[in-house]
């Protein structure tokens, strides 16, 4: 079955590339912020919104004026897709799926453009991705894409690295049945325990930087201070800028790690199990939670679970979601017994039923109880 996949490389572009790619994002930005405004101002005047077409068909009209002509400097392409993002996001706001869009600021640490491939306009070449306005950008290849590409995403990280994501439209084949179920227990120390036994370690990429990070950041702390008593702004402060991107880079890594670390666990449970079966967690309601919200955050449960999900759409697995107030923890999981403890405080990691006298790990025998309920929901389907 034909599904969008991206793919991701890091981009070298040249001196002049690297203009032109800062000449586009600032123009995207500007056509973004120039048409949320006045869609705000038409709606306050009439009570009616703009529309992508209306929009559309102005920036023509100012691409020729004195004031604004220099639009036409940059991918014609990457502006509509400015204003198709903008009507999206009002769209998706009318739905009540998210907030009214807000305007883009040039400081936010990611800046990024899109751009539609058209007449062959993005390709992959060798060692060099063809791209509209940009020509041929060095690049590293670390996989081929396969399929049709539609569209490449130019970004611009915090530390200062490019990377683009080319969205493709590529035939998907459904693995073959693995004749196993599992059952997933999500946690903190041990980021997922499952129904067999195994516990997969949180490697706690976070904490484990966690010394580095502060140190670093109160150097930028002190830089700011200095540019500051010395009357110049951030932007100007090159102390502060390259202590700036140190940051960034630090931050970038952890990020870099939990996400490969959560690819190639879902991947490794989607590959070898045509059931699963999770928590249905509320992960906000938990982040409410001051004492854990910093280890919550830490181990991306709900970036788990979609990567999870759409693996499981793409390869012809089930994702079974248990209740949140499913009580696995209290229920003993041997097979006949079915005992509920009347209180499981979370210092209690293990525990003997009263009844049939199985000594209980609490976090595998939550799991077991989860795959047993995702087993009894699935038959329900």
């Amino acid at each position: 079955m034909l599904r969008y996949k991206a793919y991701q490389f890091r981009l070298y572009p040249n001196q002049e590339q690297t203009i032109l790619i800062a000449k586009t994002i600032g123009c995207s930005r500007f056509v973004f912020n120039h048409f949320l405004d006045l869609w705000n101002t038409t709606y306050a005047e009439t009570g009616k919104g703009l529309s992508y077409n209306a929009c559309s068909a102005m920036l023509p009209k100012m691409k020729r004026e004195e004031e604004t002509g220099w639009l036409k400097e940059v991918d014609s392409i990457a502006l509509q897709s400015s204003l198709q993002h903008l009507a999206d996001s009002f769209a998706r706001f009318f739905r009540n799926q998210n907030d009214k869009p807000n305007f883009k600021s040039k400081n936010n640490p990611v800046q990024s453009y899109t751009t539609k491939n058209v007449n062959n306009s993005i390709e992959v070449k060798e060692k060099h991705v063809k791209l509209p306005k940009l020509g041929l950008v060095t690049f590293a290849k670390s996989r081929q894409p396969k399929g049709r590409i539609l569209s490449a995403t130019l970004r611009k990280n915090a530390s200062g690295k490019y990377f683009v994501s080319l969205l493709c439209e590529e035939e998907i084949h459904e693995w073959p049945k693995a004749e196993s179920v599992i059952g997933v227990d999500l946690g903190i120390t041990d980021f997922a325990i499952l129904s067999d036994g195994q516990k997969k370690d949180n490697d706690a990429f976070t904490s484990q930087m966690e010394k580095k990070l502060k140190r670093e950041q109160r150097k930028l702390s002190r830089r700011a201070l200095v540019a500051k008593k010395d009357g110049k702004e951030l932007s100007q402060a090159k102390n502060y800028q390259k202590q700036k991107r140190k940051v960034a880079r630090l931050h970038e890594k952890v990020a870099n790690q939990r996400m490969d670390f959560l690819n190639r666990l879902s991947t490794e449970l989607i590959k070898n199990h045509d059931v699963i079966c999770i928590e249905d967690l509320n992960t906000k309601g938990l982040l409410r939670n001051h004492k854990l919200a910093k280890s919550i955050s830490d181990v991306s449960w709900s970036s788990f679970v979609s990567k999870l999900q759409y693996k499981a759409d793409w390869y012809g697995r089930d994702i079974i979601k248990v209740d949140r107030w499913f009580p696995s923890s209290k229920l003993c999981s041997t097979e006949g017994c079915g005992y509920k403890a009347p209180s499981m405080p979370l210092t209690v990691r293990d525990w003997v039923c009263p009844i049939c006298h199985v000594h209980h790990d609490r976090d595998i025998n939550a799991s077991r109880n989860i795959l047993i309920e995702g087993l009894r929901l699935h038959a329900m389907k």
